[in-house]
């Protein structure tokens, strides 16, 4: 078991939402994927789940901990290196440069705007012919103009906390 603590903010994805939360993207295909939350590994696992290479997947954690047990879960089935980053740095000095096809994501709800509009800065085509899409799992406060509500989510779906959720998606 990853034992999470409040300085990582970390609220771990159920397994189920996390499939559905797959599924949401599309059909599995050869797109560049980004998990910019990575956390204990459970969009992941999901991805790799539903046919998503690893090889098409990037995961970013910044907390150190989570990191290497992310790597420690997949090492024998889908070994993974998660850069050890924070997201909005990485957003703001790869914008205009990076395109991701399908970002899935649970952001830290205490900065959900910044890191969805880093995201949203990310979310391209990348040579593709379909649209790019990005989905999440966000609080129910969440509002954005271009968003595809999904699904309310129950208020305790999270071990640690009782909070208000819903998905959504964007597609571009």
């Amino acid at each position: 078991p990853i034992e999470v603590d409040a300085f990582t903010e970390c609220h771990v994805t159920p397994p189920a939402v996390a499939a559905r939360m797959v599924d949401y993207l599309g059909p599995v295909g050869d797109f560049l994927t980004l998990e910019p939350s990575a956390g204990t590994g459970n969009l992941l696992a999901a991805l790799f789940e539903s046919g998503h290479s690893v090889n098409e997947t990037v995961a970013m954690e910044r907390h150190h901990s989570l990191c290497q047990a992310i790597r420690q879960r997949f090492a024998n089935t889908h070994p993974i290196n998660p850069m050890q980053e924070c997201f909005l740095d990485y957003a703001q000095e790869n914008a205009c440069r990076a395109q991701f096809p399908r970002i899935l994501m649970n952001p830290p709800f205490r900065s959900v705007r910044k890191h969805m509009a880093a995201a949203l800065s990310l979310l391209g085509r990348g040579g593709h012919d379909c649209p790019a899409v990005l989905v999440a799992l966000v609080p129910v406060t969440y509002q954005h103009d271009d968003i595809e509500f999904l699904e309310e989510l129950p208020n305790d779906i999270f071990a640690a906390c009782t909070v208000n959720t819903k998905l959504v998606r964007f597609t571009v």
